[in-house]
């Protein structure tokens, strides 16, 4: 896949088929609506092409009214976006800088300047939901009807729902004591990026796993952290994840990729670490710290740093905890050391 930063560039194809949208976490719903697209380009003969923003658009409102919690937590960063698309299969991905200039552009400027001119749009899929434009005034029905002016092709792809065991749970008071009860049943949830969210956020994996068609996963380059790990015995590999917040956080069980031929059990630490300070040399920036709970024999203890790897997030063990001093946080690790492997024992065709 060719990625393009911004669409004013020589290797850019003159023409496409095109479909707009943030693509976060490139779940379930957006590889149909992707396999579609393909279908479309190759019926007409040109590369399928994906626009997407960076920042996410919310995040650049939230920004400008200096309000963080307007922006959702990121499910994945751009790296494993970018990977993901190419895994669909997309030809090209055009990553569009989201700046006042363009939250400006009206509907109507946004199709001629940007998806007819840009472009060179033949084809364009968008979502039932899509809005575009300033005020997000343009919608489905603005381009089709523009599209029929300019010999654009336009589709619509409808919500795409699976069918999920949702565990539904209600309190019931007795005169000693709450308990909890549990029905399951099949239910159709619509796949969206905040389902997905949601799922991460309440350490629902499997469910994530589920609306994304694969086990939710965080790649990057290993960087040097504050090397606290190597003084409690538990050597970690850092990855920083870019966007100021993430759609979970905790401690996890986990499979590495990328060390080793064979993917390696570990447990790591998603988030901002609270024990520590948070002037340290992270910064207080969410960090993805994955100790391996053994070390492969073929790598040097210091043969992590560069590498890219791929951590799949498989269980959560329990939040972030604040420990009061590095010998509790040392006792910690060994407890969430204990219980992954515990775990893995208890799962293993995982």
């Amino acid at each position: 896949m060719k990625i393009f930063r911004g669409f004013q560039h020589p290797d850019l194809a003159k023409h496409c088929a095109l479909t707009i949208g943030n693509f976060d976490g490139v779940h379930r719903g957006h590889q149909a609506m992707l396999a579609l697209l393909n279908s479309e380009a190759r019926h007409r003969g040109v590369p399928s092409c994906v626009m997407t923003f960076e920042p996410h658009p919310r995040e650049f409102f939230a920004k400008l009214q200096q309000n963080p919690s307007l922006a959702p937590p990121r499910v994945a960063n751009l790296r494993d976006k970018l990977d993901e698309l190419n895994r669909c299969g997309v030809d090209q991905c055009v990553v569009l800088r989201f700046d006042h200039q363009l939250a400006n552009q009206s509907p109507q400027s946004f199709i001629q300047n940007v998806l007819i001119h840009g472009l060179g749009a033949q084809y364009i899929l968008v979502g039932d939901d899509f809005r575009f434009g300033k005020h997000r005034a343009g919608d489905h029905h603005l381009l089709t009807q523009m599209g029929q002016q300019m010999g654009l092709d336009v589709g619509k792809m409808n919500s795409y729902e699976i069918s999920l065991p949702r565990a539904h749970t209600s309190k019931t008071s007795s005169t000693s004591t709450d308990t909890q009860s549990s029905r399951t049943q099949h239910e159709p949830l619509r796949v969206s990026s905040s389902a997905v969210r949601l799922a991460l956020s309440q350490g629902h994996m499997g469910e994530a796993s589920q609306l994304l068609g694969r086990p939710y996963a965080i790649s990057g380059h290993v960087v040097f952290g504050r090397q606290l790990g190597r003084s409690l015995n538990a050597r970690t590999l850092n990855i920083r994840f870019q966007a100021k917040s993430a759609a979970t956080q905790g401690i996890f069980v986990v499979w590495v990729h990328g060390l080793s031929p064979k993917a390696l059990h570990g447990v790591a630490n998603f988030g901002v670490r609270p024990t520590l300070d948070p002037n340290d040399v992270n910064g207080g920036q969410i960090l993805l710290e994955t100790h391996c709970l053994d070390w492969p024999s073929e790598l040097s203890t210091e043969g992590g740093y560069g590498k890219i790897v791929k951590i799949e997030l498989l269980h959560k063990l329990h939040d972030e905890l604040k420990y009061d001093s590095l010998e509790s946080l040392q006792k910690g690790i060994q407890e969430d050391c204990e219980h992954a492997r515990e775990w893995f024992q208890s799962h293993p065709n995982t």
